[in-house]
């Protein structure tokens, strides 16, 4: 397999252009300059040359995407970062988990507009109301193995208490998933060549709170330092 010349960080960015370049095509907007993906994105737009030059060299193009006096065609730069994203084929996933969280994540609509289905849902209750699974079957946890490797899921999302969830994700790696997206707060034990995305909402909030403290801890630093 080809190494990848585009980094983690660089990666982190690729759905935020991709989202933005699918509003614009929704938009009829032909093409858009770094400037403008800047205002709409959030991210420098020295940045946003900078990864879309990774882009280019990771696919070997060594040609300028933009065109001069215009910007990036719309419609040729989404195209091409939803290969990279592998977003051209509808990726089925399977979620573990149908508590308040997975049944938030269900629905979710920025799932299916960029071309992703939770398909496949697990629970350690499947005789639990399934009003809220958006007419998706609810299985057994007892039965992952099995449906994961029959219908050949790559992609997973854990949504299951911290307890649970290192056992989870060793029997959904041993059925067959390589990509998973981890909101159970506890960090997972897997071989190097599965992928894991791990998205605490608690570690989150409290380095959001650093924000609140920080104009505390400078109004009165001589009581941190005792």
């Amino acid at each position: 397999m080809k190494k990848s010349k585009i980094s983690n960080t660089t990666l982190d960015r690729l759905p935020i252009y991709y989202r933005c370049l699918k509003k614009l095509k929704e938009y009829k907007i032909d093409f858009v300059s770094s400037k403008e993906l800047e205002k709409r994105t959030g991210i420098n737009s020295n940045q946003i040359r900078r990864d879309l030059y990774d882009v280019r060299m990771d696919i070997s193009y060594y040609h300028d995407f933009g065109v001069r006096g215009m910007g990036y065609p719309v419609s040729s730069l989404l195209e091409i970062l939803e290969k990279i994203l592998g977003l051209n084929n509808e990726i089925e996933i399977a979620l573990v988990g149908a508590g308040s969280l997975g049944q938030a994540l269900i629905s979710y609509k920025e799932f299916k507009k960029m071309g992703l289905k939770i398909k496949y849902v697990f629970d350690i209750d499947s005789k639990k109301d399934s009003s809220q699974l958006a007419d998706i079957e609810l299985y057994d946890i007892a039965n992952i193995s099995n449906i994961i490797t029959k219908n050949q899921v790559k992609m997973a999302i854990i949504a299951v208490p911290a307890s649970a969830a290192q056992e989870i994700a060793n029997e959904l790696v041993e059925a067959g998933v390589e990509v998973i997206l981890n909101f159970a707060p506890v960090y997972l034990e897997l071989p190097e060549e599965v992928t894991v995305r791990n998205e605490d909402l608690s570690i989150g909030l409290i380095g959001l709170s650093y924000h609140l403290s920080k104009q505390q801890v400078q109004e009165a630093p001589l009581k941190y330092l005792g």
